[in-house]
């Protein structure tokens, strides 16, 4: 049988672990040097090859020489093949059969929709444990081989891989702990409910960027759905009703959520939206990757009560209730404007005339008197000011230094400010 044109794996493998352009160093987990053997390659003296190889982007089309990949491999345990030509599974088969520690492997962006992933092909990926198969366009088919063949596998990533339905196998997969299925386009909740069924055991469920757009199940369903369910992201989802937050609180081991860029949330402030889903989610301990502390909790579950006082009570949320039964009723904040004073009412004072006037605090000294020089009929160059605060013990202040500013002088609403000529 011819080899498939293109790059191998060997060859790549080669080229970048030379000791030209990946120097030997010592030390451990630094690199694994392997030795030359009479029934060796010419190149097994040369190459330094961690346990960690990483080949991405590099043309790969094809596995090359499976007894060299073996003498060089041994060892290694995660292989990054991410960004590649793959397209035949058996090439990736012969890579994985002979790289017996392997543990992670990472596909992603490779074209292996273009050929059906037999059994007897997927049981060479039997030891691993961690799956990435984002932008691969994997079908269902592929993904239920994958998973009977794979009796340990923990995490799985299936990003970019435009589903719009999840199709269940025959039997689930207990091993699988964490599962991300970002940016496809899955919008009903019939079809997010087959992975919990799917995967008993999840624990962390990554949903970002779908187009989610409700969660309708019955609370004690969800409960026996994802009963070790621990994460879950719904970033980005089209979840719109706080009964969706609810719901989230039927998942008796759910700690951690990210919830940010739902349309729910959009017509609320920063503030507002994390106090909220806080005081909704009482088993949460971790919002949008931030630790929810005891502190935090409280002010949030008391702003809750305050947030919905003024709430027609058809429209109060049962949660609202819960919360009034351990703090009591709550009266709203007083609001406190703690912005500077931009002006003041003052009375201004001219040998026996007393004028009423609103000025700017913002302004200098200079300026003031510019805005007093029609009145008292003064050149600015004349002018004395005094400032007389009725509760200062020393009496008026002289508004000296024509630069400083008009506020520094702590003029409030009723102080006086008296006007004298420098000739008089």
């Amino acid at each position: 049988m011819d080899q498939p044109s293109g790059r191998s794996f060997m060859q790549v493998l080669c080229e970048k672990y030379s000791p030209e352009n990946f120097p030997y160093r010592r030390g451990p987990g630094m690199g694994v040097h392997v030795p030359a053997t009479p029934q060796g390659s010419p190149m097994k003296d040369r190459l330094n090859l961690p346990s960690v190889l990483v080949l991405n982007s590099c043309g790969i089309t094809c596995a090359g020489d499976e007894t060299e990949i073996a003498a060089f491999c041994a060892h290694v345990s995660e292989l990054d093949l991410s960004d590649n030509k793959l397209e035949d599974w058996h090439e990736v088969s012969k890579i994985v059969s002979n790289v017996p520690q392997l543990e992670f492997l990472n596909l992603s962006s490779n074209p292996l929709n273009l050929s059906v992933l037999e059994r007897t092909c997927a049981g060479s990926f039997s030891g691993v444990r961690k799956l990435v198969l984002n932008n691969s366009k994997a079908s269902w088919e592929t993904v239920h081989t994958i998973l009977q063949e794979l009796p340990d596998l923990e995490e799985l990533f299936l990003c970019l891989n435009d589903y719009e339905t999840v199709s269940c196998p025959s039997i689930c997969c207990q091993s699988l702990k964490l599962l991300h299925i970002t940016d496809n386009n899955l919008q009903d909740w019939t079809e997010i409910r087959k992975l919990g069924a799917m995967f008993p055991s999840l624990d962390t469920l990554v949903l970002a960027n779908n187009h989610l757009h409700a969660i309708e199940e019955p609370d004690d369903s969800l409960a026996r759905l994802f009963p070790n369910l621990r994460s879950i992201s719904l970033h980005k989802s089209g979840l719109q009703s706080w009964e969706d937050i609810d719901k989230l609180n039927s998942f008796p081991k759910l700690e951690e959520v990210r919830l940010l860029g739902i349309p729910l949330l959009q017509p609320y402030t920063t503030e507002e939206r994390r106090k909220l889903v806080i005081a909704r989610l009482p088993s949460v301990s971790k919002l949008n990757g931030s630790v929810v502390t005891e502190d935090e909790r409280e002010d949030s579950e008391r702003f809750f009560i305050r947030y919905h006082v003024q709430v027609p009570q058809e429209e109060v949320p049962c949660r609202y209730h819960e919360l009034i039964t351990k703090y009591g009723k709550l009266e709203p904040l007083a609001e406190v404007d703690l912005r500077p004073q931009s002006s003041a009412k003052v009375e201004v004072h001219f040998n026996d005339q007393v004028e009423e006037m609103s000025i700017r605090l913002d302004q200098t000294v200079a300026e003031l008197k510019k805005q007093l020089k029609t009145l008292v009929q003064l050149p600015t160059s004349s002018m004395l000011l005094y400032h007389f605060d009725h509760e200062a013990p020393f009496g008026p202040e002289e508004m000296k230094h024509s630069s400083r500013a008009v506020h520094s002088f702590g003029i409030r609403d009723g102080d006086k400010i008296y006007v004298e000529s420098k000739t008089k």
